[in-house]
């Protein structure tokens, strides 16, 4: 392979090297599949932290670390988003949340 510099300090290469190393490039669509719900548990002033956190982990089967997380941010903010999914599968963490007297609905993420 030759090169040659010119007064611009470009490399040349002639168009039989420039086709020679060429590479075809297949692109792939790709989809991604985002859950349009998502389980949401609301603040109240009855349910102790750590009763959130073991039915979090329990129902939701977060980590410790992710139920304190979630606990913690609805304490504060009032709510949180602790899980995301298909409905019937988040349908039924609900019922089990509120069956335990923890306030949770699921929202639908808007398109």
């Amino acid at each position: 392979m030759e090169f040659s510099v010119d007064n611009d300090s470009r490399f040349n290469i002639s168009f039989a090297e420039q086709e020679k190393w060429q590479v075809e490039v297949e692109v792939l669509e790709e989809t991604l599949t985002v859950p349009a719900h998502q389980l949401v548990v609301y603040n109240d002033e009855v349910n102790s932290f750590e009763y959130v956190i073991l039915t979090l982990i329990e129902v939701c089967e977060h980590s410790p670390e992710q139920a304190e997380q979630c606990t913690l941010q609805i304490h504060f903010k009032g709510k949180c988003g602790v899980k995301s999914g298909e409905f019937d599968e988040l349908v039924r963490m609900r019922n089990e949340i509120c069956r335990r007297g923890i306030s949770a609905e699921i929202e639908s993420f808007e398109s």
